[in-house]
């Protein structure tokens, strides 16, 4: 793969590559990410899903999200690692996982969201901007 935000799955079945900028990196609270975790809040990357490369093909789970949506979760059917959201709500934009990248110290959270599910132990970074559910982002998540 070329440079860049390179990663894929625990196992190398699956690789990928995100073409271009993020549109954002925010830590989310949301109480689907904490099941899918099995902790506090996961790191997302924000970005057209025309931006992703894939190499191999995830496994998919579908699942009703907060806001009433379709929400996929992808992910390597052989080794289990999480790799990127898509949904309803997002529509032409994923959230990958950015524990999922290759060097993950590449991005760094610019907020906090979902923060009305975060949970007491959990810490965030505060001095980043903590949302009760989505931030305002005319044309991308509303």
């Amino acid at each position: 793969m070329n440079e860049g935000l390179v990663g894929g799955c625990l196992c190398g079945a699956i690789r990928y590559r995100i073409e271009g900028q993020p549109m954002f990196v925010s830590q989310c609270c949301c109480k689907d990410c904490q099941k899918a975790t099995g902790t506090g809040h996961t790191t997302i990357i924000g970005i057209h899903k025309d931006q992703l490369k894939m190499e191999g093909e995830p496994a998919t789970f579908t699942n009703t999200g907060d806001t009433g949506g379709k929400v996929t979760r992808h992910f390597c059917g052989t080794c289990g690692g999480r790799l990127y959201t898509s949904g309803d709500a997002p529509g032409d934009h994923i959230m990958v996982q950015a524990g999922s990248l290759d060097d993950p110290g590449q991005v760094s959270p610019e907020n906090c969201i979902y923060v009305k599910d975060r949970l007491s132990w959990d810490r965030l970074d505060e001095s980043l901007p903590h949302f009760p559910g989505l931030p305002p982002r005319p044309g991308i998540l509303d």
